[in-house]
This record gives C-alpha cells, structure tokens and sequence, in this order.
C-alpha cells in the first residue's frame, strides 16, 4: 500500500516557520521522528519512509500554495498513489491553535492550496488534515497573519501538537480515515 502525504506551505525563507506552512512544519517533524531527510525533486521537496510495511511518500511542494495541485497530480502519477491513500495537512484559520481535525472531503474554505488542488484532480473528495492556526487578527489582516510567525506561548505547545499529527499521519495509512477521524478528531 502506497500513500501520499502533502504538507502544505510556501517555500523560501520568508516563509519558514509562519502559520501558512504549518504543512512543512508537520512534515519536517515527522521526517526528523522517522530519522529521514527530504530531496530536492520534481515539484517539490520528497523523502520517503515506511510505517508497517506502508509506503510512505512524504511531499513539500516547491510550486508555492497557490499551485500546489501540480505537485499533487505528479506524484500521485509518478508512484501510482490512489486519491484515497493521499492526505493533504493545511493550516486552517477556523479552528484555534493546535486543533487537528481529519476530514474526507470538504470544501476548500478560501485555502488557494485546497482550491488549486480541488482544480487539478476534479474533486474536493480527498483526505485533508487541518491543523488549526487562530484567527487572532483584525478585520482585512488575514494575510498578514497566516504569512506571521507563531507566538510565543504557540511555539510552547507546538511539538505536542505536532506529535499527534504524525500519529494523526500513521493512523491514516494503517487504520484508514474513518477510524482515525474517530480516535482523533474529538480530543
């Protein structure tokens, strides 16, 4: 069994360790807890692991947020992933910090990277995994704040949270969406 997993984020270093790339950020942790470094590829950066005899291709698009569908679409070619065994990790404005929420299709809720994606595959039925960021911003500064680095007291709480999106992660690929919506998306 083969699964794709894409952390959403932008590259370059402006860009490092703000609330938009919080995808990256999910991924880098994840990479470092299984011992695995990523390589600059096609579209994006990619390392590879394996979680009980699943293969694991892990994704940093190279392509920017707003075209991040490229990304996708390749890789799903190249390894012969099925949308149902690909997961999409994105920040999400709507839910507060560190709130995980593993969701089987939706709508894209104004992400331009869900949007892109939603484009290139022609569906909204994918596995997404959103990690909340907060909303704590004035009236017109949405872009300001998702493109913001994270507060202190976030930065604090921010390797527990990203410890249970790697379970979040590994229960996808070995107990499926359903079972891992249920064990995680109440806590």
């Amino acid at each position: 069994m083969k699964y794709l997993i894409v952390g959403l984020g932008n590259i370059g270093s402006e860009y490092h360790n703000t609330r938009h790339n919080i995808g990256f950020m999910v991924l880098d942790a994840f990479a470092k807890a299984s011992n695995i470094v990523f390589t600059d590829s096609r579209y994006g950066f990619v390392s590879e692991t394996s979680v009980r005899g699943r293969q694991l291709t892990l994704l940093k698009p190279s392509t920017y947020m707003n075209l991040s569908g490229n990304a996708v679409r390749y890789w799903m070619q190249k390894k012969k992933i099925p949308l149902e065994n690909v997961l999409i990790i994105v920040d999400d404005i709507a839910l507060s910090f560190g709130s995980l929420r593993l969701k089987g299709k939706g709508s894209d809720a104004g992400h331009n990277g869900l949007k892109h994606i939603a484009q290139i595959l022609g569906t909204q039925s994918y596995a997404r995994l959103r990690f909340g960021i907060g909303n704590n911003f004035p009236r017109g500064g949405q872009v300001n704040y998702v493109l913001s680095p994270f507060d202190p007291e976030e930065l604090d709480l921010m390797d527990e949270r990203l410890d249970v999106a790697g379970e979040i992660i590994k229960s996808f690929c070995l107990a499926g969406i359903n079972n891992t919506m249920n064990l995680y998306n109440n806590k």
